[in-house]
């Protein structure tokens, strides 16, 4: 390990891509590069693909393949949920999410906002978990007029997951649609359609081992939604535009090779970060762990160092490539959003880092974290 190749533990950032889904996509990047709209040879090769890929995606999430719709990622699912949602449901004004969401779902429901809708920004508690009640109350007090309940299933920065079961058996009650963005979840913990009552999810490739610049929305057989984009009859018309054959095919092997190793790979996981987090804490007094009581995805820890900033210790760490919070803020010197939701002092949420393991993360990497980023610590605090 070395400045020039430190050890990677920002995985929910983004994830390197597994070498069967390179093997996977190159023959469509090369041979086969028809367009699946075309009935020649060429093009139904590239259909049969793409309608391979989309049964992968499906069986990883417990949902029937054409439930599925290929897109360029999270933000544009995200988009395509919540403001295709609104365009399908105009009678009803009212959307329910929380304050933690990521931006893909915070700024599409701010554009809802300033267009005339009312929306609820559901707490979290000091846990960074949304309240039950606090999404009753909310529900009850709409009267009916709630389009959208939007809950991501686990937080990016950190990790904990949130009651979208509940949420959507309350939702449901109300009739109003229910999104979640599982795009840290999927992969890293079991996230079934079914089971959480959903309408419609959203899925992100390179948080699971497939390239950047392709996931996918869930949207349940008979669930109100129109698209957001307008071009051909693609995707069943909700996602126009001709599909990435070789990025669909990529994102279905990473969601079949997911899928195989869930079980397994998030008990090493969760080792992993046990270890992690226990040597860090013995080596830097004061250490605090955000969401130290909640359930959390295994791979993350979201840790604060006291007394000095988090983007300091990354700094005098060149060893270790991780995060002060989400990818998408980096860079800013104002304390987390998220963390400042769950009641953390702004001077406690400064020091925070983000350390996202992976399944090639190994015990040795682990240990030598601990050596470096404590180390790093009492540089930075003298």
């Amino acid at each position: 390990m070395s400045p020039e190749r430190p050890l990677y533990l920002d995985h929910n950032a983004t994830t390197p891509v597994d070498p069967e889904v390179v093997d996977a996509m190159l023959p469509y990047l090369r041979e086969h590069f028809g367009n699946p709209s075309s009935g020649h040879a060429y093009g139904r090769r590239a259909h049969a693909a793409l309608e391979e890929a989309r049964r992968k995606v499906a069986a990883l999430i417990g949902a029937r393949p054409d439930e599925v719709f290929f897109t360029s990622g999270g933000t544009e699912a995200n988009n395509l949920a919540i403001r295709g949602t609104a365009e399908a449901r105009a009678d009803r004004r009212h959307l329910l999410t929380s304050v933690i969401e990521h931006p893909a779902t915070k700024l599409p429901c701010d554009a809802l906002e300033w267009r005339g809708w009312r929306v609820t920004w559901l707490p979290v508690d000091a846990q960074g978990r949304v309240r039950v009640e606090d999404a009753r109350e909310a529900l009850d007090a709409a009267g009916g007029e709630t389009a959208l309940v939007s809950l991501m299933h686990s937080n990016n920065e950190t990790g904990v997951l949130q009651p979208v079961a509940d949420l959507a058996a309350l939702a449901r009650r109300h009739g109003a649609s229910v999104h979640t963005d599982a795009a840290q979840s999927v992969g890293k913990v079991p996230v079934d359609v079914t089971a959480l009552g959903v309408d419609l999810l959203t899925l992100v490739g390179h948080k699971l081992r497939a390239p950047k610049g392709v996931g996918a929305l869930y949207v349940r057989q008979g669930t109100p939604l129109r698209a957001v984009t307008l071009g051909g009859g693609q995707e069943r018309g909700l996602r126009p535009g001709t599909e990435n054959v070789p990025y669909a095919v990529g994102l279905g092997v990473a969601c079949e090779l997911a899928g195989r190793r869930l079980a397994q790979g998030t008990q090493a996981l969760l080792a992993l970060r046990e270890r992690l987090w226990t040597g860090l804490r013995d080596a830097v007094p004061g250490l605090a762990l955000s969401g130290q009581d909640a359930e959390r995805l295994p791979n993350t820890l979201n840790v604060r160092f006291p007394g000095v900033r988090g983007g300091a210790v990354l700094a005098a760490t060149p060893e270790v490539a991780a995060s002060t919070g989400s990818a998408c803020h980096d860079g800013g010197e104002t304390a987390s959003p998220v963390l400042r939701a769950m009641g953390i002092p702004e001077a406690d949420a400064l020091g925070a880092v983000r350390l996202s393991l992976g399944p090639d993360t190994t015990q040795e990497e682990v240990a030598r974290a601990v050596v470096v980023l404590a180390r790093g610590w009492k540089q930075v605090a003298g």
